[in-house]
């Protein structure tokens, strides 16, 4: 059976998110290069979609590889300038790369938790580990799951440039997943997104099944303390 994720990463999410700017990517990389240096550094940004990231991480020296699994989105990433080192398209649960190349893997705005069994998860994450040199980080910038929950809009209607876009948000399988439903009024297609509405503690717990250690917890791209109410679950991790 064909995975949302593998339908959905395409031309029409790109239409339907252009609010995601790159005042906001620069903010996120702000943050990753205050934890952990970017001059320099080999760095994997792990579900890279079009680079909106992949950009300013280079800006900031890092030699950037992308890897993704949305062929579409790839082509865009792969124009950049300042480019990025490479791309590729693979599935993050089984990283096509070698052992030790990289000194930090960053996974930003919510490309975790896409998938319905947590051993999946737990083998994104000893994935990351492996391509993670000794020392090496995981910058992992995630939703708040409380807030998430807490906040839910069930239903709301918005216009993205030419589409009518008609939103409906529910949570599934007592409260661990969101499911957000997206139907274009116009023509009648429908997209979906189902998120594990992870809370910090279980993503500590996973990174530590999967061998890496977390040193740092944030709540916003201005490095706020995470609290219930913050807008992201930013956590910084560490490979022995």
């Amino acid at each position: 059976m064909t995975e949302w994720f593998e339908q959905w990463f395409g031309e029409e999410y790109l239409q339907l998110y252009p609010h995601r700017d790159e005042e906001d990517a620069v903010r996120a990389v702000g943050l990753v290069d205050r934890v952990a240096r970017l001059d320099g550094a080999r760095v994997l940004d792990l579900a890279c979609g079009s680079g909106r990231h992949a950009m300013p991480l280079a800006e900031r020296g890092a030699s950037v590889f992308g890897i993704d699994l949305s062929m579409p989105l790839l082509v865009r990433a792969n124009k950049l300038v300042p480019p990025v080192r490479g791309v590729v398209r693979g599935d993050m649960r089984l990283l096509p790369l070698r052992d030790a190349a990289f000194d930090l893997v960053v996974n930003l705005f919510t490309s975790f938790g896409y998938f319905a069994d947590d051993a999946q998860h737990v083998a994104v994450l000893r994935g990351v580990a492996r391509v993670l040199v000794p020392g090496g980080k995981l910058f992992l910038d995630y939703l708040n799951a409380q807030a998430v929950r807490e906040g839910l809009v069930v239903r709301e209607e918005r216009q993205f440039g030419e589409h009518r876009v008609a939103i409906e948000r529910k949570l599934v399988d007592d409260d661990r997943f969101i499911v957000k439903e997206m139907h274009l009024v116009d023509d009648g297609r429908t997209f979906m997104e189902r998120v594990r509405l992870f809370s910090a503690d279980d993503l500590v717990g996973l990174m530590h099944d999967a061998g890496l250690r977390v040193t740092e917890r944030f709540g916003s791209y201005a490095g706020d303390e995470l609290t219930a109410t913050t807008p992201r679950t930013i956590l910084v991790a560490e490979r022995p």
